[in-house]
């Protein structure tokens, strides 16, 4: 949003001071000079040739990026003497006074300031009075989110159908405080951050021409703090440049702007990465006798991480990642040495500890312990190879006839484990669903599941029967002599839950017979409480806990061997 050509006019105080800072004396005055802005001026050129320009037009987007400034050459190039033309003269009456800011027809105001709707009514009785001398009036109201909603209101009709020689242009960094009635009424402009690239390429240009001589990186770092806007860097480089005379050292930059060097980014990101907690916390000791922010210096390793986690990922991702070309080279290859897996997940860690550290009342202490954390983990593999090393593994130790328990990420394992007791167990992870069970006993363990999905008593009763017979489309249960446990099942509305979990689970009709024995079946009743006892035991057994948090997996099945 800056001027390749000095503005000629330099506003003198009462002091004699005529200094004037970079962001006023390269402001631009013309389309052509604004910088990243193509969207928008290459389209208000275009109207103002096909005399298509509305009579209404807001900009909004981050502030510093040129609002007010295309509002002024808008308004040189509807005014120009040699125009309408999109690219005004800046030599005519008109044009010089735009630039000056005492045009007689053009007013500024500040809609933060003159936000009430009596002075909203002053101006909607001045627009129907012709300009001085100029082929338009126009108003430019700054900020105009900051106008009370009577003022918005009383604004309305004027700005829907104003007179021909009258149009207004709004400028506004919150466009979403707007009524909808309002932004209706105007034609629309987005202004986007400036990148680091092209503020610190202006930037190298503005300082040849001022004689001040300062590095490519100490440019970046001034751009990386202006946070996408050109008027904040400018800003920067005159605070700079009023400190260092006419050289302009890197250390100085630090100094002056007060932000961390970006080789501690690097080296503390190196540390994390070997789990190098002494260096970490000589690195943290450092950033804080300097007196930084702890908590910017946590944001700024939280966003390396981010673009390192980007840069692995693959090619064509540096516009992904808004940093310097020097930098860019740094981070891929730093990046290079890890997989994506290990950058993601510190990213990760990192990212959930930002509101620890933001809310923190120490947050020296807060950023430590955050590392400490994270620094004892070891590069994670990826599940493919992880995969890989353990199917290998499998087949070198079913090549010595060993036996040995199938990886639990493979088609068909089992998890072998020892319940301590007459029965041995294992752990199914993935049965295919939807399949039809391969015995009996498997299809009456899912039959019984999907039960206790719609009634967790029915469940519990049938559980306490004893599968006697499965054979072709007929299941037989004994029940041992309990009348109570007997009648639960027999009741035609849970027959009828019974029937209808055999079909879902074989995908047929399934006869169902209750047989009620007397006590000589007590025996084989314990036998299947102590199996049901034993696959509690091994679904909250720690190993199985392990791998399914590792694995990310579900238990689907318990047998017992």
């Amino acid at each position: 949003m800056l001027l390749s050509a000095p503005a000629k006019f330099l506003i003198r105080n009462p002091f004699g001071m005529s200094y004037l800072v970079l962001a006023r004396k390269y402001r631009p005055q013309s389309f052509e000079d604004v910088v990243e802005q193509e969207h928008v001026t290459r389209t208000l050129g275009n109207a103002i040739a096909m005399g298509r320009v509305a009579h209404a037009i807001l900009f909004s987007g981050p502030r510093g990026t040129g609002k007010t400034t295309v509002a002024r050459i808008l308004a040189k190039a509807m005014n120009c003497g040699k125009g309408p033309a999109p690219t005004p003269c800046n030599q005519c009456r008109s044009c010089l006074e735009i630039a000056s800011g005492n045009a007689v027809d053009v007013f500024e105001i500040d809609g933060a300031s003159n936000n009430s709707v009596d002075q909203i009514r002053d101006l909607r009785e001045n627009v129907k009075y012709m300009p001085a001398h100029s082929r338009y009036k126009i108003y430019i109201i700054d900020e105009v989110h900051m106008l009370s909603l009577a003022a918005f209101n009383a604004l309305l009709k004027t700005l829907e159908e104003p007179p021909a020689h009258v149009m207004f242009m709004f400028a506004t960094t919150e466009p979403n405080k707007i009524p909808v009635t309002i932004l209706s009424r105007c034609q629309r402009h987005e202004f986007r951050r400036i990148d680091l690239e092209s503020i610190s390429r202006h930037m190298g240009k503005l300082c040849e021409r001022e004689g001040i001589r300062i590095a490519p990186e100490s440019l970046a770092l001034i751009s990386r703090e202006a946070g996408g806007s050109m008027r904040d860097a400018l800003s920067l480089l005159d605070q700079v440049a009023s400190c260092c005379r006419q050289d302009v050292a890197y250390e100085q930059v630090l100094d002056v702007l007060g932000v961390v060097d970006r080789k501690l980014i690097f080296d503390t990101a190196a540390a994390l990465l070997a789990g190098d907690v002494p260096v970490l916390l000589n690195i943290i000791d450092d950033v804080y006798q300097r007196g930084h922010d702890m908590k910017r210096y946590f944001a700024d390793v939280v966003e390396h991480f981010r673009n390192l986690a980007v840069v692995r990922i693959g090619q064509s991702v540096q516009r992904l990642v808004d940093v310097p070309r020097m930098e860019f080279d740094a981070l891929v290859e730093q990046a290079r040495s890890f997989s994506a897996a290990s950058l993601s997940q510190i990213f990760e860690l990192l990212f959930r500890e930002t509101t620890a550290v933001k809310l923190s009342a120490q947050p020296r202490l807060a950023v430590e312990v955050a590392f400490m954390q994270i620094s004892p983990l070891r590069p994670v593999l990826p599940i493919d190879e992880l995969i890989e090393k353990l199917d290998k593994l499998q087949k070198s130790i079913s090549g010595n006839q060993t036996r040995f328990p199938e990886c639990p990420v493979s088609g068909s394992s089992h998890l072998a484990e020892s319940a301590g007791g007459e029965f041995k167990t294992a752990v199914q992870f993935d049965a295919p669903a939807g399949s039809e069970p391969s015995n009996g006993e498997k299809g009456w363990e899912r039959v019984v599941e999907a039960v206790s999905r719609q009634s967790s008593f029915l469940g519990a009763s049938l559980r306490k029967g004893v599968l006697k017979k499965f054979e072709g489309d007929r299941i037989e249960l004994e029940i041992s002599g309990n009348g109570f446990t007997d009648n639960t099942i027999r009741r035609e509305q849970n027959r009828a839950i019974i029937l209808q979990a055999c079909r879902e689970v074989f995908g047929r009709p399934i006869a169902f017979e209750l047989l009620s024995v007397g006590p000589e079946l007590d025996e084989r009743v314990r036998q299947k409480e102590q199996e049901n006892r034993l696959r509690q035991e091994a679904l909250q057994h720690p190993l199985l806990t392990d791998v399914k948090e590792i694995f990310n997996g579900n238990v689907i099945e318990v047998k017992l061997l």
